[in-house]
């Protein structure tokens, strides 16, 4: 299994570029017109720069098939849907993972994945992307969810926020830090959350929210490594967007309880999807390897290599059972609605948090 850049460190952010742009990204070799054999024997995935995957759960599916896997990063789930466009006459790849709920009804209409032929799982097929015809099969989802650093606020004695308007009261006056939502897939998705929660009247929670002071950063590393207090630097805000699978990674050392907790009144749902992109030299190749994708090796390794839920009936981690779990009930947006407004709701809330 080749994989071009090197393998990402631990971060779950998807950093994109503002979304009115196009992003052109380093020119890569056309999938288009290679030797046929050559072409079954070599599988190219673009994929998302957060991915990460254990090298001998690869190997199996490269054992098993015969294929050399080949993982081209291409940024974040906005870039990469922008490049699969724009390249869409000459297929840079055979097979796409990680174009979100949010993007996924770009790929689709601009025609740049072919239908899936293989079977879906009754369980990952819950959670399929309206209206996208079996044209991008889920593998995985995220919980982004505002989170809180339970240390702090029991050494301040003062109770956490639990819901979305509990962040609005002055108790919590430049407390909170979130990534941006022209910047980054999880500040996207808070922002989708409060544009559930507050329908027409989103633009007034945000003015409200800057009011008490929100602090907004590019990505989610700056967010929950630098400006948050249980982030592992010398943060000095104890609430921060990220996920429901975050408390886990603040266990201390030798056991115990995570210092931190995410609050599932405030989730916005991510789905990750794959999908055979269309006029790639090799569908029957991706057409294995989604298969292998919802397959038990793949789907137990997710939480660990990716930090997301597996879209099938696997067993999650020990850690994750018990400080980890999904929301009940997280906010949606319908994906048709989110492809109309997604760049006028960017641009309306870049202003209101620049002013």
């Amino acid at each position: 299994m080749k994989l071009r850049p090197a393998r990402p460190t631990r971060s779950r952010a998807r950093l994109l570029a503002p979304l009115g742009a196009l992003v052109l990204l380093l020119p890569l070799t056309a999938c288009g017109g290679g030797d046929d054999a050559a072409a079954d024997d070599t599988l190219t995935v673009v994929t998302h720069d957060s991915w990460a995957m254990d090298e001998a759960v690869l190997a199996d599916f490269e054992r098993e098939t015969g294929i050399t896997l080949e993982v081209q990063p291409q940024g974040d789930a906005g870039s990469l849907t922008n490049q699969l466009v724009l390249t869409k006459d000459n297929p840079i790849a055979d097979g796409v993972y990680g174009i979100d709920n949010t993007f996924g009804s770009r790929a689709v209409d601009e025609g740049v994945v072919a239908p899936f032929r293989g079977d879906v799982p009754a369980a990952a097929a819950a959670y399929d992307l309206d209206g996208a015809d079996g044209r991008l099969v889920p593998i995985d989802y995220s919980d982004v969810c505002v989170n809180v650093d339970t240390t702090w606020f029991e050494r301040e004695g003062l109770e956490p926020p639990a819901s979305l308007d509990d962040l609005l009261d002055p108790a919590y006056r430049d407390l909170m830090v979130v990534p941006g939502a022209a910047t980054s897939s999880p500040g996207l998705a808070f922002l989708l959350a409060t544009v559930a929660a507050e329908g027409d009247d989103w633009p007034t929670y945000w003015e409200r929210l800057v009011d008490n002071g929100v602090k907004v950063v590019p990505g989610w590393s700056d967010a929950y490594e630098v400006d948050f207090t249980a982030g592992g630097g010398s943060g000095d805000r104890p609430i921060v967007v990220s996920y429901s699978s975050s408390p886990p990674f603040t266990v201390p050392e030798g056991g115990g309880e995570p210092t931190t907790a995410a609050l599932l009144d405030t989730c916005f749902r991510q789905v990750e999807y794959a999908g055979v992109v269309a006029g790639g030299d090799n569908p029957e190749g991706m057409q294995r390897f989604v298969e292998f994708m919802l397959g038990p090796e793949f789907q137990r390794a997710l939480p660990t290599q990716m930090y997301v839920y597996p879209v099938t009936d696997v067993r999650l981690p020990q850690d994750w059972a018990a400080y980890a779990q999904p929301a009940s009930d997280p906010y949606e947006v319908d994906p048709a609605e989110v492809a109309a407004n997604r760049d006028d709701w960017v641009r309306e809330w870049r202003d209101l948090v620049s002013r």
